[in-house]
């Protein structure tokens, strides 16, 4: 509780934070945040038109055609929002060297830093996304409320890896390196622009263990099928996240001052 304590009390520090992030990056653009739109407008109508119209691309086991498009969006978006929370959570605290440095504040708020400036990146990219299902008549209704333990879950899993990751790259940089190249053999790794039931059933039996996989599947499904899927898939997964955050923070709790000195 002291911890959710200091972090409220750093609240003007912290939403000022995102905010300035926010506006520095489109700071030089003749567009400015109208990028914000046009780069998620233009994935998606990539989506439709390549895939749903030319490639004539279809779900083995969905008609619709939108089908495939949803699919990819659901699934691609989700995971966009956990690798921004990684890829940010292990640079953070070289990337606030000087900060950290110069100045007296927890350093717990560089996490929800950088927590809320992704969420407010996926927040614009999904509203327009959500415009898109509406058109194509697939928005799921109140079915909608599942996908905030989804999220919940996904973000607690990319800042509990991200800080792990976070810690190890201040003292060996080879981790910022090495950790782009595993997330892409995880992304092709797990169904996001192929389904699951093409897989040989002892490559599918794998997916159990890909955290990855279970939640962008239980995405795709919702908006699929406008129905809520199974949420007891997600309870092995939320203790995985769990354990990551704990280990993430213990880990930079007992290592913070050999970082600053690292940095």
């Amino acid at each position: 509780m002291s911890a959710l304590r200091t972090l409220w009390g750093c609240r003007g520090f912290i939403l000022g934070s995102v905010q300035r992030e926010f506006q520095s990056r489109y700071r030089n653009s003749m567009l400015g945040m109208v990028w914000m739109i046009i780069n998620p407008l233009a994935m998606i109508t990539v989506y439709t038109v390549i895939f749903s119209q030319i490639m004539r691309a279809r779900l083995p086991s969905v008609e619709g055609q939108f089908a495939y498009s949803i699919y990819l969006c659901a699934g691609i978006l989700t995971w966009g929002l956990f690798t921004e929370i990684v890829t940010r959570s292990q640079n953070v605290f070289i990337e606030n060297a000087n900060l950290i440095k110069k100045l007296n504040f927890p350093r717990s708020c560089l996490p929800v830093i950088v927590i809320l400036s992704a969420l407010l990146n996926f927040g614009v990219i999904f509203a327009i996304f959500i415009v898109f299902l509406l058109l194509c008549g697939q928005f799921p209704g109140w079915n909608l409320w599942a996908l905030l333990p989804t999220l919940g879950i996904m973000v607690f899993l990319g800042i509990g890896l991200g800080m792990v990751l976070g810690v190890f790259n201040v003292f060996f940089r080879d981790v910022g390196q090495c950790s782009g190249i595993v997330l892409t053999f995880w992304f092709w790794s797990t169904p996001l622009v192929y389904p699951a039931s093409i897989l040989p059933e002892s490559v599918a039996r794998l997916m159990q263990f890909n955290p990855m996989a279970t939640l962008t599947g239980v995405c795709q499904h919702l908006f699929l099928t406008g129905s809520v899927p199974d949420l007891t898939r997600l309870l092995p997964v939320l203790a995985l996240a769990i354990l990551l955050c704990i280990f993430g923070f213990y880990l930079f709790r007992r290592h913070v001052g050999e970082m600053v000195d690292e940095l």
